[in-house]
């Protein structure tokens, strides 16, 4: 009987340790030193994570990563859809130990014949109605909205803990197209972004982007002026209904 037990409460426990991750985390050492140069923002919703890097005080946009995760006990998986620092690991899973303490994560494994360290400490753990894993399925043109299919090539975007990164990718070509983020707000049918990075612009750090925002029908409509000031009105589905990767 004890051996029948013993799987379900492991499944358990890995959920229950997958949704401890979710929010938002900033590195603060890596391999025994203290980050103190740049700054590492990674958020997990949804079986999803992302994260962005940049330069403290340039703001010089430093890279980026993300895809699925999921957690087994103190085994913790990685499988990654982008990578800017080596596209080549597209597509690969990466299996860490994962050690937990207060609002700090330990993450170590062996990474090309070294071993990697990080210490990762939680930021905000806030939950709204857009806190989850967005894939991008729509717009409205000429009063009628058009309806597009995610695959390999796509636009996410994950909001948790009061923090959001959007990232653009083609996980066949391994081809990265952009990325932007920062913190939120979402309250009362508005939206609000405040960039604290950005992939193809570095002095659009620090601006905020104010928007309409409604869930209809599970899905986040989203309308107002882009940052160059044209009208726009886009839709988000869940990533987990409306993202069916090829089996």
């Amino acid at each position: 009987m004890k051996k029948i037990l013993t799987l379900p409460l492991l499944f358990l426990a890995g959920m229950i340790y997958a949704q401890t991750l979710e929010g938002a985390w900033k590195m603060t050492y890596k391999d025994g030193k203290e980050i103190t140069d740049k700054e590492y923002i990674k958020i997990y919703q949804d079986g999803y994570f992302a994260f962005g890097a940049k330069e403290i005080g340039s703001n010089k946009f430093l890279g980026a990563g993300g895809g699925e995760f999921s957690t087994d006990g103190n085994t913790y998986r990685e499988t990654l859809d982008f990578f800017t620092m080596n596209s080549e690991k597209v597509g690969t899973t990466t299996n860490y130990s994962l050690d937990k303490k207060d609002n700090r994560v330990i993450i170590s494994a062996q990474v090309d014949g070294k071993t990697l360290v990080e210490i990762w400490e939680k930021i905000g753990d806030r939950k709204d109605d857009l806190t989850a894993n967005w894939v991008f399925t729509g717009r409205k043109a000429e009063g009628e909205i058009r309806r597009s299919t995610p695959g390999a090539r796509r636009t996410v975007k994950v909001l948790s803990g009061g923090r959001f990164q959007w990232i653009a990718f083609n996980s066949e070509t391994k081809e990265f197209m952009g990325t932007g983020g920062g913190t939120y707000t979402a309250e009362n049918g508005k939206y609000t972004e405040n960039i604290t990075f950005f992939s193809r612009d570095d002095s659009r750090v620090g601006a905020s982007l104010s928007f309409d925002f409604e869930v209809i029908n599970g899905e986040w409509h989203h309308s107002g002026m882009s940052s160059t000031g044209n009208p726009i009105y886009e839709v988000w589905s869940k990533y987990k209904d409306a993202y069916k990767p090829n089996k």
